[in-house]
This record gives C-alpha cells, sequence and structure tokens, in this order.
C-alpha cells in the first residue's frame, strides 16, 4: 500500500487541462520534492494528494482511501498541509486576538482558524510545546504571532500542522518571502522532522534547487500538465532532465547533499 498513489489522473477546469494523464506512487517514509516552472501544474496536484479536490478523470488514493469514497473532511485530519500563497487559518484574527505561537499551534488540533479552548487539555498543550520544540521554535511559545518575523510564522506554521499526528505533510512553497537565514533554518527543521519520524512522508513543491531538503528522498519533475521524470532523486535531478524541464540548459550540481543550478 502506497501513501499516496495517482493512476491516469487529469484535471479539466473551464476549457482548460491542468494536469493529463498523470502517475505517480508514494511509499510511506519517502521524502518527495515536486519541481517544475510555473503552472506545470505542481499546485493543482497537491491539491488532489492533500484531498482537497477530486480529479476530473482518473483515481486518486490516499492513505488507502479513494476519493470519491471516502469523506474528505475526515481524510484531511491525517493530513498537514502549509502553504505560503494560501493561509490556511484566520491568522488576521489570531493576530487581533493577540494570540501566540502556542495558542496558533494549539488550533492545529481541531483544525480551526480560532482556539477551542474546552478541546485542549494538558496533553494537547504539552504536544503544541513540543511541536515548537521540534521546530526549533520552542521560545516563541509566549511570543504573539502578530509581532513574529516571516521566518518564524513558517516554522510556526510548520508545528500547526505536525499538531494531529499527521501521516503525510504537504510543503507548498514553504520557502517564499524568506530571507537566506529564514530559509536555512526552515530547511534545518524540515531536514530534522525526516530524522526524527521514520514514517512521516513528506511533500515539498519549489521552485528552487537551492530549497530541497537534503533528507529528499524522491523527485517528481512536472512540465505542462505532464510528469517529464519521477524517481530517486540522484535519477532525476540531473542537468539534462532540469534543462528540459525548465527550457533552459542547466548545470546541476550537489554538496553536503543539497542541490544548486545555474545555467549551463
Amino acid at each position: 500500500m502506497y501513501a499516496l498513489e495517482l493512476t491516469g489522473v487529469t484535471v479539466n477546469v473551464v476549457g482548460r487541462t491542468l494536469l493529463a494523464g498523470v502517475d505517480w506512487q508514494v511509499g510511506y517514509g519517502e521524502h518527495w520534492v515536486v519541481l517544475g516552472p510555473n503552472g506545470a501544474g505542481k499546485t493543482t496536484m497537491l491539491s488532489l494528494a492533500a484531498a482537497v479536490r477530486h480529479p476530473s478523470e482518473g483515481t486518486v488514493t490516499v492513505l488507502g482511501h479513494r476519493l470519491g469514497r471516502v469523506d474528505m473532511r475526515e481524510l484531511r485530519r491525517h493530513l498537514g498541509l502549509v502553504s505560503a500563497s494560501q493561509h490556511l487559518i484566520d491568522e488576521e484574527l489570531l493576530e487581533e486576538e493577540g494570540a501566540t505561537a502556542h495558542t496558533v499551534v494549539l488550533t492545529g488540533h481541531t483544525g480551526t482558524s480560532a482556539p477551542l479552548w474546552d478541546r485542549y487539555g494538558p496533553a494537547e498543550r504539552e504536544r503544541a510545546t513540543r511541536m515548537l520544540a521540534d521546530l526549533g521554535c520552542k521560545e516563541l511559545g509566549e511570543r504573539p504571532f502578530r509581532v513574529c518575523s516571516q521566518g518564524e510564522r513558517a516554522r510556526i506554521r510548520v508545528a500547526r500542522a505536525l499538531m494531529p499526528e499527521p501521516s503525510v505533510i504537504f510543503l507548498d512553497e514553504p520557502f517564499a518571502g524568506l530571507d537566506l537565514p529564514a530559509r536555512e533554518d526552515l530547511i534545518e527543521a524540515v531536514e530534522e522532522l525526516a530524522g526524527n519520524r521514520p514514517m512521516l512522508t513528506t511533500v515539498t513543491v519549489t521552485h528552487h534547487l537551492e530549497e530541497i531538503p537534503a533528507t529528499t528522498t524522491h523527485a517528481l519533475l512536472m512540465k505542462d500538465g505532464r510528469v517529464l521524470a519521477q524517481g530517486e532523486v540522484e535519477q532525476v535531478l540531473t542537468g539534462e532532465l532540469l534543462s528540459e524541464c525548465f527550457g533552459r540548459p542547466l548545470r546541476v550540481e550537489r554538496d553536503g547533499g543539497r542541490w544548486y543550478g545555474r545555467r549551463g
């Protein structure tokens, strides 16, 4: 059984084909990166894998449950989703109420925008503290969320996504808008998650090779709504395949487990 399995998946929206004939299998404990130019279909595919939308054609199976035959709201309780382009919680409301980072993480237990205090006991409060510690920001616990930097907020969002103990966590361009130190802090935190949780599956969508965690095991390249290549990361992240994917001659290098690319 796979954590995620897409078979013959097509997505059509208002006469446009966003995905065409996608096949993809993700095993438990694997760490994938999804790369491709803007408009390649990365976020659309992620929305299917995260049980946010249905395909127009084909089948999507998440944690052994086929979409269309399962309560997607219940299924999403076992998935974590962090998106830089779309805030999944009402952060403005939390800011107005002066919510702390710890409170924001607590809301991940109930999957709500506002805290439901009667649902949080000592165990949930302690878990929220541990999640912040796992992301290297335990000291932010009592800091108002509104004064946290973009990098700190990024790690808090990941900590919140981990509260329900998901089997899979999706990171949709989590490094967007971060400066270099904040980006490196978040990458390090994601790498530590992979090391500390052997059965956790991660899928990271990004545009940049420099943002790929060293713990990544597999890669998928997308172009024009189709899968160009997929497999073990060393076999996919080559100059030849990335040049074809992005339509530019690219040279790819690896140093200390991290990837770098530049025009060839």
